[in-house]
């Protein structure tokens, strides 16, 4: 899951009166107000007066809203500007594009432009795929959105799901060195945005759908997915399966359970939902049940989400009703991708012993760690503030790396069955526990390692229009 949460913080320019106002003073208001102050920074002085730039965080942003507050009322202060440091980094955007080569003379600006790319253009035109070779495609991706389900915040439409593109982009850069570009598209036609991405297709190597409402991300992804022929992930699906797989695989061994004899309770059949249940289903799970407003979702019934349907087709092999408080009995594990407080603690105790407990709604979990963890046998959350955080950033970059790298024409289950097992190799045996299951998305060998058993599967599955040089003959991975 994105990591909804986070910490916030401000810098306040403030001009202080020393006759007036004591600096401890200061300090004290605002840490009374929630705030906490990590850096302070001498602008200027005089013989009786001083400017400071005071850097205060907090968890909320009505605490920093009451500091500033504060701040205005008290003597002694007057309060130059306030700068929000999240605002500052985001100034002009966070990604620019930069040429691999300087253009110094002549010579270089015929090469790169006019008129000797001709020659690479024709070379193109006469073998298509040396479009890999020759052009950035063959290291670029293209996150896509209509800005439709952005974060927690809803349909905020194109202009405003924009940061959050562009904050993929730079994941995707500095993690797997993948050239991703935001491209937010102001429709939400179905058909549109289908028709636009199949357009754009030529110069990406990849598409990254991202924060595209249910149910019309299913019917673009699979679309596209036969449509075009390169890769074709929504993140918000398949990411966060991918690493919520990975997490329960660790999970199970800290609580001694197998995954095929697990009972599962999905709570949420969304997006994220059906995602999820899937690369479970796939991973061996015999019974896994679907919960959601309507209860338990069951084949005996037809419901006007047709994606719900497919799901009460595949799931809840012994067809059992009712809400989730009389699904879960006996459940070993609870998987939540709904809303913050539907689990009571009652719920978890009615699971199996040492159930596995994964709340992931964001930015409120489905309950609180801290209500549960002397009865959970693992607890996880979308959440950077509790341990074992299922964060979707773990996955694309490794994913989208080696599907680049084989130039792949799609990622299939095995790809992503694989980037989970790698994932869960990172945590190393000797390191596992109830409160470390999944390494941290600064793990340098996270991507490595979901690169080299993602492509191995795309080359056994017949996915894979590159051998990697690593993989030719007489090479090693």
């Amino acid at each position: 899951m994105k990591d909804t949460l986070g910490g916030k913080s401000i810098i306040l320019r403030l001009e202080l009166q020393t006759e007036m106002i004591h600096f401890g003073h200061l300090i004290t208001v605002i840490t009374e107000n929630g705030g906490d102050v990590i850096a302070i920074d001498v602008i200027q002085t005089g013989p009786n007066w001083t400017v400071r730039d005071i850097t205060v965080s907090a968890l909320e942003q009505a605490q920093l809203e009451a500091v500033t507050r504060a701040m205005k009322e008290l003597p002694g202060i007057r309060l130059i500007h306030v700068s929000d440091r999240t605002f500052l980094l985001h100034l002009g955007g966070k990604i620019e594009m930069k040429p691999k080569v300087p253009i110094q003379n002549r010579d270089d600006l015929s090469r790169v432009y006019t008129p000797d790319v001709a020659r690479v253009c024709m070379a193109i035109h006469e073998k298509q795929e040396n479009a890999y070779k020759l052009t950035i495609k063959r290291n670029t991706v293209a996150v896509v959105s209509d800005g439709s389900a952005v974060l927690g915040l809803g349909n905020i439409g194109p202009y405003a799901a924009m940061p959050v593109m562009e904050g993929k982009a730079m994941l995707f850069k500095q993690l797997a060195d993948v050239d991703a570009f935001p491209i937010c598209l102001d429709t939400q036609s179905t058909e549109e945005i289908i028709t636009t991405i199949k357009h754009l297709a030529p110069a990406f190597g990849g598409i990254n759908l991202e924060d595209i409402s249910s149910p019309r991300c299913f019917e673009i992804e699979e679309r596209l997915r036969h449509e075009l022929d390169i890769p074709v992930f929504h993140d918000d699906q398949h990411g966060t399966a991918v690493v919520l797989y990975a997490g329960l695989i660790n999970a199970l061994k800290v609580v001694g359970k197998t995954i095929d004899e697990a009972k599962v309770v999905v709570c949420g059949i969304g997006a994220a939902g059906i995602a999820c249940s899937k690369i479970l289903l796939a991973a061996g799970v015999k019974e896994l049940i679907g919960v959601d407003r309507e209860g338990a979702l069951v084949s005996t019934q037809t419901y006007a989400n047709s994606m719900w349907n497919w799901y009460a087709q595949h799931t809840n092999p012994n067809q059992v009703t009712g809400a989730l408080s009389d699904i879960i009995a006996d459940a070993d594990v609870f998987i939540g991708l709904s809303a913050g407080g539907v689990l009571k603690r009652s719920d978890v105790a009615k699971m199996a012993q040492h159930p596995v407990v994964f709340v992931m709604a964001n930015p409120t979990p489905e309950i609180l760690p801290d209500e549960i963890e002397d009865i959970a046998g693992v607890i996880a959350t979308g959440r950077s503030d509790f341990p074992n955080q299922i964060n979707n950033v773990l996955c694309f970059p490794g994913i989208f790396r080696a599907a680049l790298d084989c130039q792949a024409m799609t990622i299939n289950e095995e790809m992503k069955l694989a980037a989970s097992a790698a994932i869960a190799s990172v945590v190393a045996p000797q390191e596992l526990n109830k409160l470390y299951i999944i390494p941290s998305v600064f793990n340098q060998e996270v991507v490595r390692l979901i690169r080299k058993a993602v492509i191995e599967a795309a080359i056994r599955t017949g996915v894979a229009r590159r051998m990697p040089r690593e993989y030719r003959v007489g090479g090693t991975l």
